[in-house]
């Protein structure tokens, strides 16, 4: 029997106004406005990171020529409930987290399981850097130059029945590791899923990086899931099984609040979160943190023509 969890509460979830805030307190504390007494929080960002350089080719077909977000805000401000609700928790507390040795399991309805370590994925394809467009459910967004490759090169080597309808994600569940794991907020380990086509789509990026450097461990180390056109919880971190089965799998975030997170979560401004519009959306920008201007948001996180087409036919209002 699953475990029946109750509705997630407002009030752990930033508020919109108090995250822009924090922004800009970071922003005037970066420049001397604060003194030497300053809360550690603002002195924590990234601390977590632990990353190598990587060799990296550009791939222009899968890029945005937009501005990036920078890396200080890519690595202290994340969602991986495993290490917190709070926003800056992963940076804060995902030094405890260890990538080496890691394995990654990949099984279910295929003729070839294998298990692969960490360094078999580094190596198993020519590395790719991908700018994508990224949306949380929260109204906020950024772009990142993340580091993979298209995840089909991972599910061709393990040969897929034709039984296989989906594919599910597992995430580590820790509880030495991840301080998180021990709260009741979710249903443990985290498991996210695609429809097979979805997973085989050459946008979905078996992720290994970011800034031409290994994953910091706060982004979901030391490998992730990405789907750029979907609500960011769908792209599962820190993974240690992928599993193809024929019945869609029961995620995390739906079975503990299906009413506010659907399996298909595609980024839609035309489906309004119970709780807020998903209308627009502020993109995370050191130039103006809490001035930063609303934008509208776009349809498949303006990856329509991309992928659109998996959709033909379906109510995405009844299939959010």
């Amino acid at each position: 029997m699953r475990l029946k969890l109750p509705t997630i509460p407002s009030s752990e979830i930033t508020p919109e106004n108090v995250f822009y805030k924090r922004r800009e307190l970071i922003h005037l504390a970066a420049g001397g406005a604060f003194g030497l007494g300053m809360s550690s929080w603002f002195t924590r960002d990234a601390f977590a990171q632990s990353s190598n350089k990587l060799s990296v080719t550009a791939n222009t077909t899968y890029t945005v020529m937009e501005k990036q977000t920078s890396f200080q805000d890519v690595t202290s401000y994340n969602n991986f409930y495993e290490f917190g609700t709070d926003k800056s928790d992963p940076a804060s507390y995902a030094s405890s987290l260890i990538t080496s040795p890691w394995k990654i399991s990949v099984e279910g309805l295929v003729s070839k399981p294998r298990v692969f370590d960490i360094e078999d994925l580094l190596k198993l394809m020519p590395l790719e850097e991908r700018v994508y467009r990224m949306r949380c459910v929260e109204g906020w967004s950024m772009v990142i130059p993340w580091v993979g490759y298209s995840l089909s090169n991972l599910l061709k080597l393990v040969a897929p029945l034709g039984s296989a309808k989906y594919v599910e994600f597992v995430s580590l569940a820790d509880k030495k590791q991840m301080r998180g794991v021990n709260s009741e907020v979710l249903h443990w380990p985290y498991v996210e899923g695609l429809r097979l086509d979805e997973a085989y789509h050459p946008l979905t990026l078996l992720t290994l990086g970011l800034y031409g450097q290994t994953l910091p461990k706060q982004n979901g180390a030391p490998v992730r899931i990405v789907t750029p056109w979907k609500y960011g919880f769908k792209s599962a971190k820190s993974i240690v099984k992928i599993r193809l089965v024929e019945k869609q799998p029961a995620t995390s975030w739906n079975l503990a609040n299906s009413a506010e997170y659907g399996f298909y979560s595609n980024v839609n401004p035309e489906v309004d979160h119970p709780r807020w519009s998903q209308a627009t959306e502020r993109r995370l920008n050191d130039d103006k943190g809490f001035f930063a201007p609303k934008i509208k948001t776009l349809k498949f996180n303006g990856y329509g023509d991309q992928v659109a087409s998996l959709y033909a036919g379906m109510d995405l209002k009844k299939y959010y």
